[in-house]
């Protein structure tokens, strides 16, 4: 009876992982046309905010589709975040190898995730820090990587980002923070919202600290260079 149970477990158990496996194939396939009615990170922000008593407060965010992003805005981006996007398949090994060497040799850790790392992050997954989220991680990097244009994984980077305080997507910060559309969006505010990206509670785009001027100019110089290849 014992054996029969444990079978019936195990049988179970594979069906469970075969239903989130073809769930989570379907929500990526879905959302390679569909714009994201919210996220993961989203949805945590209202979580924390339940847990905190600070009682339900709104995200402020809009989706645009690419044809309505500014072309800096990508660009900048690109040049802060993930300067070999188009040349990897999702994860970026040489990125990942500095970082770890980085780390041996007595320096901080710090992250090497992709674009499209950071999208599978805050569209599914929540901000843990654990294994089981970091295999998740992968899991999903593929998936978007598998079925998306890499046009589509910038688009919906911009419109998921955490640009501040229940604040997410270019369209959202270029009119919290610049009164205009994110269309209308130029190289130098292209580049202080892209400053901010490591840390939008921190790094603010409304009142930039002396590093993230420093940072928007490291940007701009990066866009220019990569412009030219």
């Amino acid at each position: 009876l014992s054996l029969s149970l444990a079978s019936r477990l195990k049988r179970n158990a594979l069906y469970v992982v075969l239903a989130l496996a073809l769930g989570s194939v379907a929500a990526v396939g879905l959302l390679r046309f569909a714009p994201a009615p919210t996220s993961a990170f989203m949805l945590h922000e209202h979580i924390d905010d339940w847990v905190d008593g600070k009682g339900y407060r709104p995200i402020e965010q809009h989706w645009v589709g690419a044809k309505r992003i500014s072309k800096h805005a990508f660009a900048a981006v690109i040049a802060s975040e993930d300067q070999r996007f188009y040349q990897h398949h999702g994860f970026d090994v040489d990125a990942i190898y500095q970082a770890y060497d980085q780390y041996q040799r007595g320096g901080k850790l710090r992250g090497a995730s992709t674009i499209s790392q950071q999208v599978a992050k805050n569209l599914f997954l929540s901000p843990a820090r654990n294994f089981g989220r970091k295999a998740l991680e992968i899991w999903f990097t593929f998936l978007i990587e598998s079925l998306w244009s890499k046009g589509r994984i910038l688009e919906v980077y911009l419109n998921v980002a955490e640009f501040g305080d229940h604040l997410y997507g270019i369209e959202a910060a270029s009119r919290r923070y610049f009164g205009i559309s994110a269309s209308q969006l130029s190289a130098n505010q292209a580049a202080l919202l892209a400053a901010t990206l490591p840390n939008p509670r921190l790094f603010k785009a409304d009142k930039p600290s002396a590093y993230v001027y420093r940072r928007q100019n490291w940007i701009l110089g990066q866009m220019r260079n990569l412009a030219t290849h």
